[in-house]
């Protein structure tokens, strides 16, 4: 059954089925590219395509509008693919499979992509729609926004003619974004050797954890699988002789890892009190994440008893220091917004190879000498141990602006359709805002959205009633922007 018999909005969602049919992961967006450069040429819109897989899209005023500031309608084209371990689906390849539940859309196995599916389907059902009376528009739609705001930062924005930008990016209804983080993505390399060694395969899994957005949801204490492995691991090392094959976990640098494994080598007679080692520290995390992580647990594996390639000592140490002194999490709250996390980081990948360990982390600040020093912090700590830190993707904050026109418009709009006042806050995530408001002078934007919940994740749901009270407030504003 479709998806079109559970809402009212069908041009919306028909969009956003057709959508989730396009594989659309973060550098896999050239067919959700044609699909929309396709939709252009069918309506007879002027549209670019850059060499960063950007597409704008521009609608002419309507009558009456001429003389109205041209709006910028935007959200990005890739989403972030996961899905849970039983999920037999490859999101490279394949659409997502979409059902509706208790007035939720979801995807089956997997994330659900309206992180921004839902603003894709917001701009083509507003551009589609020749009844709407609005400004002149400019839909963009980015690439890679998930992996560092990579299309945004390619964009010629000095094509633009708009001053008003709505970002439709967010995930909380009623609450509008005024301002956000900066940040980076640090990847670090740390060289390790490795020997032979005799013993029983130990295959260490840590799971059941809740992973999320490593923005919105870095201050919800749900726990870093990387980060609390390494804890397990070098827990053992005090206690046990070992030795490490594997390691790995996560799977984008801007997610909270939910899963971590490692593989060990022991002696056949430490087996049992590896076992209860192990099971002692678990205990130790499930009571410290008794609320924000109810389903922690660490699984144990025993293979078979061969000759393993292992970290030798040095490499060993060098890694486990890295995973128990690496800062995560939220490192400082704002001082002048009550609430906001300032400056946090995520170690998001872990991956252990024959050429070294790898850490590949996400940097978040709305202070910037604070996320560089945070990324000094990070290649001081791999410098150290014999490694080295690289920093890539630096994106700007998006700096609150103390009086705004479109912000008490946006409020005026939303209190006449629903009765209630919207709240305008700042967010810890980044947004592309920042790259628009660096580059675009004189800029106004805002960033809205339906609610949708556990982005990032497999429990990805989207609110429908939501979608469509967002639309219409979006549509409304669109008309009182003459």
């Amino acid at each position: 059954m479709s998806i079109l018999e559970h809402v009212q909005l069908k041009n919306v969602f028909r969009y956003f089925e057709e959508i989730s049919q396009i594989p659309h992961g973060s550098y896999h967006t050239e067919a959700i590219g044609a699909y929309l450069v396709q939709f252009a040429q069918d309506h007879g819109f002027w549209h670019k395509k850059d060499e960063a897989g950007n597409v704008i899209i521009v609608k002419e005023a309507s009558k009456g509008y001429e003389a109205s500031e041209t709006v910028i309608l935007q959200g990005h084209m890739d989403m972030v693919c996961e899905k849970e371990a039983d999920a037999a689906v490859d999101m490279e390849k394949e659409g997502l499979k979409l059902y509706v539940e208790d007035g939720f859309l979801k995807a089956k196995g997997t994330t659900l992509g309206g992180d921004d599916g839902i603003a894709l389907a917001y701009a083509l059902a507003i551009l589609d729609d020749d009844s709407l009376q609005c400004p002149r528009l400019e839909a963009v739609f980015t690439t890679n926004e998930e992996v560092g705001l990579l299309g945004a930062m390619a964009l010629d924005a000095s094509e633009l003619k708009g001053r008003i930008l709505l970002n439709i990016d967010s995930d909380l209804e009623g609450h509008f974004l005024t301002s956000c983080a900066g940040g980076l993505t640090a990847r670090t390399h740390i060289p390790v050797s490795y020997r032979n060694m005799e013993g029983v395969g130990v295959l260490l899994t840590l799971c059941g954890l809740s992973g999320g957005h490593s923005g919105s949801e870095i201050d919800k204490e749900h726990a870093n699988a990387v980060i609390e492995l390494g804890r397990i691991l070098s827990g053992l090392s005090g206690e046990l002789s070992f030795g490490i094959a594997g390691l790995c976990g996560g799977l984008k640098d801007n997610a909270i890892p939910r899963k971590a494994e490692a593989s060990l080598v022991a002696s056949q007679k430490d087996i049992g009190r590896l076992k209860e080692a192990v099971g002692e520290i678990t205990k130790c995390l499930q009571k410290e994440y008794a609320l924000s992580e109810p389903d922690l647990t660490v699984e144990i594996s025993i293979l078979e008893e061969k000759t393993y390639d292992a970290l030798d000592g040095d490499s060993m140490k060098r890694v486990l220091f890295y995973l128990r002194h690496v800062p995560n999490g939220v490192c400082h709250m704002s001082m002048a917004l009550k609430g906001l996390v300032e400056t946090s980081l995520n170690a998001g990948i872990m991956k252990l190879c024959q050429d070294g360990f790898f850490i590949d982390s996400s940097v978040r600040s709305s202070v910037e000498s604070r996320k560089q020093d945070l990324a000094d912090q990070l290649k001081g700590l791999s410098e150290f141990l014999g490694g080295k830190t690289t920093l890539e993707g630096s994106y700007p904050a998006w700096e609150y602006c103390k009086e705004s026109k479109l912000r008490e418009k946006a409020a005026d709009v939303w209190q006449k359709l629903y009765g209630t006042k919207p709240v305008f806050e700042a967010i810890h995530a980044g947004l592309e805002c920042g790259i628009f408001y660096e580059r675009i002078p004189n800029l106004e934007a805002i960033s809205f959205g339906p609610d949708n919940f556990d982005i990032h994740t497999p429990k990805e749901r989207l609110n429908i009633a939501s979608a469509e009270r967002v639309y219409r407030f979006l549509a409304e504003l669109l008309r009182e922007l003459k």
